[in-house]
């Protein structure tokens, strides 16, 4: 039986057969290290640029809602980042100081939006590598929380329940990624690869 190409749908092994990639294995999950890492530069864009970002067909079910958590909640962080960048302007007038140092916070930030969504879209198409950066992401936002609620010290209640709030999301979106029919996947197109 041939393994499917990103973006084909594949097919489970039926009871009692092992899982491709599982043949002499007991079981359970081995977390490997990718070996499709980029080369260079256009290895990291997006197969067909940003034209192909809502196509999902062949995607086991948990990673198509992965990768719309991942898209969406980027799009949303573009979208607070353009507003953000109209108050910082502002407050350039007022307090030029805050506003360069809010303004340098806010360029990173996008820059995190930004890769979050090009990251999505290469595990879209199956690199391992991907997968891994995103969970790094979600594990940065779990820091970030923690200091967030750790110099809150009760002020700043609606800062630190959107940094909470943003780690469980992006935790969804990880344990989708990493559940067994995911992982099933990755597993063909690896192994077509």
């Amino acid at each position: 039986m041939g393994q499917p190409a990103p973006g084909q749908q594949y097919s489970q092994p039926a009871p009692g057969q092992p899982a491709p990639g599982q043949q002499g294995q007991s079981g359970g999950f081995r977390f490997e290290m990718p070996t499709d890492r980029p080369r260079n530069f256009n290895d990291v864009l997006p197969a067909g640029g940003l034209s192909g970002m809502f196509k999902t067909q062949g995607l086991p079910t948990e990673l198509k809602v992965s990768y719309f958590i991942w898209v969406i909640w980027g799009l949303l962080a573009l979208l607070f980042g353009l507003i953000g960048f109209f108050a910082i302007i502002a407050a350039f007038a007022f307090i030029p100081g805050l506003a360069a140092v809010l303004l340098v916070l806010l360029l990173l930030s996008l820059a995190v939006a930004v890769a979050q969504i090009v990251l999505a879209m290469k595990m879209k198409e199956g690199k391992e590598w991907a997968r891994l950066a995103l969970t790094v992401l979600a594990v940065v936002s779990l820091l970030l929380a923690i200091i967030g609620s750790a110099s809150a010290g009760g002020y700043g209640a609606g800062s630190l329940g959107s940094n909470w709030f943003g780690f469980l999301v992006s935790a969804v979106a990880v344990v989708l990624m990493w559940l067994p029919n995911s992982q099933l996947w990755f597993k063909a197109v690896r192994g077509n690869a």
